[in-house]
């Protein structure tokens, strides 16, 4: 075999655990979306996207652009980012909380940014993500409560940590 060969087959290797890597973190992201939505229960409407994690977005889910790594071509082995749209008023407001995912050993973990990181057991059917989505509701009710409490006293009226969308009429359900 000749370097080339041996290089090809080296990086066919990788390319195989970038895509298992990418399936199994979108995977993951399809069903943080879909479970955060029903933990929080709306009365109508979709409440949950996933989106890109950086950058304008519409409160549409669009797997294509929603992770930081392509769904086709070359991808790189690691970490992956993507955005959970969360509407959160009965209108058409929303905003993007931005997570990082990756895979140590046989758990991933999820790092809110901004915030606290989750660690799931795999397989993920044998974790509870009741759990995580407590973290995650605690996490975006406080970014709204401590600008509420910073503006009650007087101080600091820095600007909350998401990214604001506002569509232009209700979203549909996922």
């Amino acid at each position: 075999m000749s370097r080339f060969e041996e290089l090809v087959s080296t990086v066919a290797e990788y390319q195989k655990r970038a895509a298992e890597n990418y399936d199994r973190i979108r995977r993951l992201a399809e069903e943080l979306k879909d479970g955060y939505c029903a933990f929080m229960g709306p009365s109508k409407g979709a409440c949950v996207h996933l989106v890109q994690p950086a950058g304008p977005f519409k409160p549409i889910t669009n797997l294509d652009t929603a992770f930081s790594v392509p769904p086709r071509g070359f991808r790189p082995l690691g970490a992956i980012a993507f955005g959970l749209a969360v509407r959160v008023s009965e209108g058409t407001d929303w905003i993007r909380v931005a997570m990082t995912c990756h895979k140590l050993g046989e758990k991933f973990t999820v790092h809110i940014e901004g915030g606290p990181s989750y660690t799931f057991q795999l397989p993920l059917s044998g974790s509870h993500p009741e759990e995580f989505y407590e973290l995650l509701f605690q996490h975006i009710k406080a970014q709204f409560t401590e600008a509420i409490d910073r503006y009650d006293r007087g101080t600091d009226a820095r600007s909350i940590g998401f990214d604001f969308s506002e569509a232009q009429e209700p979203s549909p359900t996922n």
